[in-house]
């Protein structure tokens, strides 16, 4: 009979299945990683695995769960209290997806047709997503702009190249920071002589 599990180890043995299935997904893609692949690399049972998640999908979705709300976290403690700039995550987002990439790829180049079912991936997915306007609508100079249209022009401008850093094709002197601060400037000049009504 399996030994009874304190919230404590439930919650250490999960985080673990989300560290191995954060790199798994992301270095060979969800469909091609199995539960006992996940349950090998943890030296664990191909069973065990099935005690803390319904199966893979909800595997899947705790690892990008936990990657969205890590993601928020730190957008959330950046500055943008300075009403005279357009507050936007810039260089702290693209550091921290540089510095995480198989979170980030989880994040955003994965297709998870069954994520609504998943409200603690549904809550960290908005949570993520309300920080690329926080500053914006804050602003007092942006008041009855179209704000979502402006943080969406800026999500694109830092996501695409980030993308294309991590798939490796860039070449220098031509890198993701040097990309996103090039077109992050130029939206900036064009909304503060336009802004988007």
């Amino acid at each position: 009979m399996p030994k009874t599990l304190s919230p404590k180890e439930i919650a250490d043995f999960r985080d673990r299945v989300c560290d191995v299935g954060e790199r798994l997904f992301a270095e060979h893609g969800p469909e091609a990683v199995t539960i006992r692949q996940l349950a090998s690399e943890m030296g664990v049972s191909a069973m065990t695995p099935y005690r803390y998640f319904k199966d893979k999908d909800a595997i899947l979705a705790a690892v990008r769960a936990r990657a969205f709300d890590r993601f928020a976290q730190a957008m959330e403690a950046i500055d943008d209290s300075d009403p005279a700039q357009f507050a936007y995550p810039g260089q702290g987002y693209v550091d921290w997806a540089l510095a995480h990439p198989h979170a980030y790829k989880l994040m955003f180049d994965v297709n998870q047709p069954t994520f609504h079912e998943y409200p603690d991936l549904m809550s960290a997915m908005e949570r993520a997503r309300a920080t690329m306007s926080t500053g914006m609508r804050d602003n007092p100079l942006l008041a009855g702009k179209n704000i979502e249209l402006m943080a969406h022009a800026f999500w694109a401008s830092m996501h695409g190249p980030i993308m294309l850093q991590l798939a490796g094709l860039l070449r220098p002197p031509l890198d993701a920071p040097t990309l996103v601060a090039t077109a992050v400037e130029r939206l900036i000049d064009g909304f503060k002589a336009r802004p988007v009504g």
